[in-house]
């Protein structure tokens, strides 16, 4: 049976992105998992986080994971989530700075403390609550997601990516700001899917049946 490995290293909302996929993954097995041989072997990966640059990069050492998240991102269908999304860039300026993955180049930036709507009215952070997202290309992890859908966010930070092309969707949150990245096998979310209702689901259920390219 196909199995999709959620990689455990003990930050973010591991369950219910297992619990969602579970509902999607139809004739897939999903596991948690935090060995390196079952993220090896598994055929899809997903890389979900939550919390702070710094607790990601210093846990997924510890746990001597980075190689092997990285070779899963070069080797089969990856899908990042929040946290693991960020850490797939060089550097976040969070904690005074910490170097990441590394896989993309750019940075992970501060929305700062001083964002306002188009009212000139003061934006809360972090980014908090449901909002839409506007697709750059016609990825077949949009497929039935409409143009504009709403997805559930939770950040303080944001990517930066020095290639553009990679960019798959961008938000509006006083300013246009990168939600999705994708190149070949890897496409990676700023959103919470396994939060994120239908739409949510229908992007994990598209990413069940992805085959990378």
């Amino acid at each position: 049976m196909p199995e999709i490995a959620v990689v455990d290293y003990g930050m973010g909302n591991l369950r219910s992105v297992a619990k969602a996929l579970e509902h999607v993954a139809e004739g897939q097995h999903v596991i948690v998992t935090s060995d390196a041989k079952a993220i090896e072997n598994a055929d899809r990966v997903v890389f979900p986080g939550q919390g702070a640059a710094r607790d990601c990069m210093k846990e997924l050492s510890e746990r001597q994971l980075s190689n092997v998240v990285l070779k899963a991102a070069r080797e089969k269908p990856f899908l990042g989530i929040c946290m693991g999304m960020q850490v797939l860039l060089s550097h976040s300026e969070e904690n005074q700075g910490i170097d990441c993955l590394g896989m993309y180049p750019g940075e992970v930036r501060f929305f700062g403390n001083e964002l306002k709507d188009d009212q000139g009215e003061k934006l809360k952070i972090p980014h908090m609550g449901w909002n839409g997202v506007q697709h750059k290309k016609n990825h077949p992890l949009w497929q039935n997601i409409a143009e504009g859908s709403r997805f559930y966010f939770v950040h303080s930070y944001y990517i930066d990516p020095e290639d553009q092309a990679i960019v798959e969707a961008t938000t509006d949150y006083g300013f246009e700001f990168v939600s999705a990245i994708g190149r070949d096998n890897v496409f990676a979310v700023q959103f919470h899917p396994e939060k994120s209702a239908q739409d949510g689901l229908q992007l994990l259920k598209n990413f069940s049946k992805w085959n990378g390219q």
